[in-house]
């Protein structure tokens, strides 16, 4: 459970904030002075602090440097008044990960407090725990000051891991706006972190946006800002993604996704380096440096007029391809033995390795989910292993029975008389929908295994990772006797 900190000499406003949170799965501590706080974080470990600005012994200013230097890994989120937001975007770029103006908004509160948590989830100290990720010996140099990787990415050994973390150590220390390329879930915004962790900017702001989640509507808002009452529902004041990352880095993912009309607006903030709140006349200066990802083909989107190949060109000053995980050999099993360690960490477990077959099995899969489908098997196989290893029967069936579609396991089939051949009803009828697609693969993995174990029941059922009466109900529902 993450546990927050909320420092706030406003004793209602912490009850009614801690009792929401609480309601929300946080395990939440109060304190009302900034004495108070510090020594709250003396005698606890707390992955996020809500610290009120102006507090009767001290203010944001002084808690922020006080908690950064004695408590570098914990983030920090001020609560601030309308007239504090300037101080509020000082305050980030000291190191705080956001700002929340009074009067406080449940679901503003838990989407900033979300996304400060799995920031703080990511980010891992190389220094202070090497064991995080294998660094490749070049990136080791003197010429890069830091070198952070986040917990989903992890360099290897294969030639597909050091072309990337040569390019990350390239263009890292440049100004150049980047494009990453690849699949989803091949850890693109961990790249983007490291590219951000290892540059000059390294102390500034690294911002993050879901381009993919944002209407029509409300991307203007979230890039630019706002200022109060400029339009129906504008409550107060809001400072957009590019004020807020000015001086470090933006991460800009899925920037496909968004409108003509906002490529637009886009385009113009990104040439002229200036930005100006909707309902204000005042421009502000911007020195941020852009990074972009996209799973799409933005060439062929430019053909098909869905992106402007103008802001294409002004993104595209240095491109990295993020390759799949599939094309990463040996470092799958590099990937998995660190997810291993954090399941563990998280269950209190103590799984230690993986069986071969399971080794193999993730040398041959496919992998169409890439570093996050890793991370999930992971997790799940963490829970359900048996004993200090994880064998093929913690592995989810689509897995389990991929391994059987390319290597039989010998220990079914040795002392079994031969399997009488076995003629599959016919299928009358194929209809490319999803419903019936997923019935025929269930189908055909429930045949195959049957087939795999000389239709012994028990065995089927247990490869399957399902109970026998399970079994009995699959084979009965498509007329297998």
């Amino acid at each position: 459970m993450k546990r927050i900190l909320i420092i706030d000499d406003e004793v209602n406003v912490a009850l009614l904030l801690s009792k929401f949170l609480t309601r929300n799965g946080f395990d939440v501590s109060t304190a009302s002075s900034g004495t108070g706080g510090m020594e709250a974080l003396k005698n606890g470990e707390y992955q996020l602090v809500l610290c009120d600005f102006r507090l009767e012994d001290t203010d944001g200013r002084e808690m922020l440097r006080n908690i950064k230097i004695q408590y570098p890994k914990t983030g920090v989120i001020i609560i601030t008044g309308y007239s504090d937001i300037k101080m509020a975007v000082e305050l980030i770029k000291m190191g705080a990960y956001d700002y929340i103006t009074k009067p406080l908004y449940p679901d503003e509160i838990l989407n900033t407090i979300n996304k400060a948590l799995e920031t703080h989830h990511a980010l891992v100290e190389v220094d202070e725990e090497p064991q995080a990720a294998i660094v490749p010996e070049k990136a080791k140099t003197n010429t890069v000051k830091k070198t952070v990787f986040a917990a989903e990415f992890v360099t290897g050994t294969s030639r597909a891991s050091k072309e990337l973390a040569r390019q990350i150590e390239l263009v890292a220390p440049t100004n150049y706006s980047v494009i990453i390329l690849g699949e989803s879930g091949t850890g693109k915004e961990s790249v983007a972190k490291s590219i951000h962790l290892n540059s000059p900017r390294h102390n500034q702001p690294f911002i993050a946006m879901d381009c993919g989640s944002l209407t029509k509507e409300l991307a203007a808002s979230e890039f630019f800002g706002h200022e109060k009452g400029s339009f129906t529902g504008a409550l107060y004041t809001k400072i957009g993604h590019f004020e807020m990352a000015n001086g470090g880095t933006l991460f800009l993912d899925e920037v496909g996704n968004l409108s003509y009309e906002i490529q637009a607006a886009l385009l113009r903030t990104v040439q002229e380096r200036k930005v100006k709140r909707i309902g204000s006349t005042k421009e502000i200066d911007l020195d941020v440096r852009i990074i972009i990802a996209t799973n799409e083909n933005l060439q062929e989107g430019i053909q098909k007029g869905r992106f402007r190949e103008d802001l294409y060109h002004r993104f595209n000053e240095f491109s990295i391809y993020m390759p799949p995980l599939r094309e990463r050999g040996h470092d799958i099993i590099l990937l998995a033995e660190h997810f291993l360690k954090i399941a563990n960490q998280e269950l209190g477990r103590s799984v230690e390795s993986f069986s071969q077959e399971v080794v193999d099995c993730f040398m041959n899969y496919r992998w169409q989910g890439n570093i996050r489908e890793l991370k999930n098997v992971i997790r799940r196989a963490a829970l359900l292993a048996e004993g200090n290893e994880i064998t093929l029967k913690a592995l989810p069936l689509e897995m389990s029975t991929y391994k059987l579609s390319y290597e039989a396991p010998n220990h079914y089939t040795q002392q079994q008389p031969a399997a009488k051949p076995y003629e599959a009803p016919e299928v009358k009828e194929t209809r490319h929908d999803l419903k019936n697609a997923a019935l025929e693969a269930e189908y055909e993995t429930i045949i195959r295994v049957l087939r795999e174990v000389n239709f012994n029941k028990t065995k089927a059922a247990e490869i399957l990772n399902i109970d026998r009466k399970t079994l009995y109900n699959k084979m009965k529902a498509i007329n297998l006797k």
